[in-house]
């Protein structure tokens, strides 16, 4: 009987899916090649429905439901003959991903959606071997995946209406926010949107225009507060497509165009300041306290999604 969403990887992804998708109602199948990762994994799972629940976002009750409708396995293909829903979500190497789609595609039967969890590879390339390519997406969920709202389901020129309409109403039932991107291009949606600004911030501190601390400050306390209820598109209508016509005349001009990795990255590379790994970067990690950061980002996630769904139900 196929009754369960299968997750080939249990890594912190994997299992921030596993969570959501067992908080919804399902029973999840965690495939874990990695003796480390099964032992892990089921612990794992546990914290993230905890934070949940302790949280308000999700009942006791289903949170009690969520834990018993979790398993981890070594072999996928058993899993494969209960799955009617699968979700890769192993690391960022393209030749492990197209093994595993070969296979996958091999071990289903062609109406079982297949979809990628990757941040930077197009699906059209995971899918390269697969046969039944209209049955592939990507849907590349945010970390932390337990608590960031969006999905992103990337069609390929293959991927059929039908999949995609499929996965995004899917997900939506999940108490995700799913959005369908109609071309397979890199970065995806968000992630476009994302190295933009980052390209431009960046810019900003290597002309001197502004600290690292400045800039940050500047998108966290202003455009960046009110983007949970207010889109950038929202903001056009709301002050006018003239108005902004007119700004982007004056302003664009002045904005990094930038084809590649800012020349302030390429130093810091050679240097050896890769940011909190290392312990330098915009930033010095031995002073700033990234545990501390993680706990307020996941904080204000939460209190955001909690108004939002508030705010959705009186709606």
């Amino acid at each position: 009987m196929r009754d369960s969403v299968l997750i080939v990887g249990g890594g912190r992804m994997g299992c921030g899916i596993a969570a959501i998708a067992a908080a919804a109602g399902n029973r999840v199948i965690v495939v874990e090649t990695s003796p480390a990762g099964r032992q892990a994994g089921p612990k794992q799972v546990s914290a993230l429905l905890k934070e949940l629940c302790e949280n308000q976002l999700i009942t006791s009750a289903q949170k009690d439901k969520a834990l018993g409708a979790v398993s981890f396995a070594e072999e996928i293909s058993p899993a494969c003959e209960r799955a009617f829903f699968v979700i890769e979500a192993i690391v960022e190497n393209l030749e492990q991903k197209q093994r595993l789609f070969q296979q996958l595609d091999s071990l289903l039967s062609p109406e079982i959606p297949i979809v990628s969890n990757t941040s930077g590879l197009r699906i059209t390339e995971i899918g390269k071997f697969a046969v039944h390519k209209e049955r592939l997406a990507t849907a590349h969920f945010w970390f932390p995946a337990h608590l960031v709202p969006l999905v992103e389901v990337v069609m390929s020129d293959e991927t059929s209406q039908e999949t995609a309409v499929w996965v995004r109403d899917t997900l939506k039932s999940w108490g995700k926010a799913p959005v369908i991107v109609k071309k397979d291009l890199p970065g995806q949606l968000a992630n476009r949107i994302l190295q933009a600004v980052i390209r431009e911030a960046s810019n900003i501190v290597e002309m001197g225009l502004a600290s690292p601390e400045d800039v940050d400050t500047a998108v966290k306390m202003g455009m960046g507060i009110r983007f949970p209820v207010w889109g950038p598109l929202e903001h056009v209508d709301a002050v006018g497509v003239d108005l902004c016509c007119s700004v982007q005349n004056t302003v664009l001009p002045g904005i990094s165009d930038k084809k590649q990795a800012n020349s302030l990255f390429h130093e810091m590379v050679d240097q050896g300041n890769l940011g909190y790994k290392t312990g330098t970067g915009f930033y010095d990690w031995k002073v700033k306290d990234m545990k501390k950061l993680e706990k307020l980002r996941n904080d204000f996630i939460i209190n955001a999604v909690k108004f939002i769904k508030t705010r959705e139900e009186k709606d």
